[in-house]
């Protein structure tokens, strides 16, 4: 069974999140392919981004800047599968969750993993362009961005007294996404167990290390 993390995104007083964590973290867990953990940013007060090669450490077992971040690399480390909940803020994804994000540094914890979307918001754009550009966040950190996404316009009104979902809609994308996550998380688990590259940028680095060793023996 693949661990799925769920990544709520906003830490906002009177968040809309409280309205979507639930549904989505149900479903997920009902789907019967996930051992879901939630993962609230509330509950993650990582300081402003600043990690460098001299916060690092052993390389082989990094400290990192302060515990946390150390922390929060192990737990983004264990998970196999993401689900990211986001609001948009002008036009992109909240300061906290980027920050989050490029918190993960040097463990490569979402190399090679799916990342599915979850966005929402007060009015008619549903966080899409915030889920895009989470996507192209993703990509550099080497995961593995689905297509398939979750988008829940008019937040306010989206769900009932049951916590359920209005739109039929929704519910039908949520499925969808959750099988894709679980197919995708199945066969990048098998992938990684056969053997991975070394990080793109690794191989980059030590090929031009080697280049211009050699150039200087000439």
């Amino acid at each position: 069974m693949s661990k799925l993390h769920i990544i709520v995104g906003s830490t906002r007083p009177g968040r809309a999140a409280d309205l979507v964590v639930p549904w989505i973290t149900k479903r997920a867990s009902a789907h019967g392919a996930f051992e879901v953990e939630l993962l609230d940013l509330r509950e993650w007060s990582l300081p402003i981004f600043a990690e460098h090669m001299g916060t690092i450490g052993d390389r082989r077992d990094p400290t990192y800047s302060e515990p946390i971040v150390k922390a929060w690399n192990k737990k983004m480390k264990e998970a196999d599968a993401f689900i990211i909940i986001t609001p948009e803020y002008n036009h992109s994804l909240p300061a906290v969750l980027k920050n989050a994000i490029d918190s993960v540094f040097l463990s490569f914890a979402f190399r090679n993993k799916p990342v599915a979307a979850v966005g929402y918001s007060g009015s008619i754009g549903a966080g899409i362009r915030a889920v895009e550009h989470l996507a192209q966040v993703i990509i550099e950190g080497e995961g593995v961005p689905l297509r398939n996404t979750v988008l829940i316009p008019y937040v306010a009104n989206a769900f009932n007294e049951q916590g359920e979902a209005r739109e039929f809609a929704a519910s039908v994308s949520l499925n969808v996404m959750l099988d894709d996550l679980a197919w995708w998380s199945r066969s990048l688990e098998l992938a990684r167990a056969a053997g991975e590259l070394a990080p793109g940028s690794s191989r980059a680095r030590a090929a031009i290390a080697e280049a211009a060793a050699a150039a200087a023996e000439k």
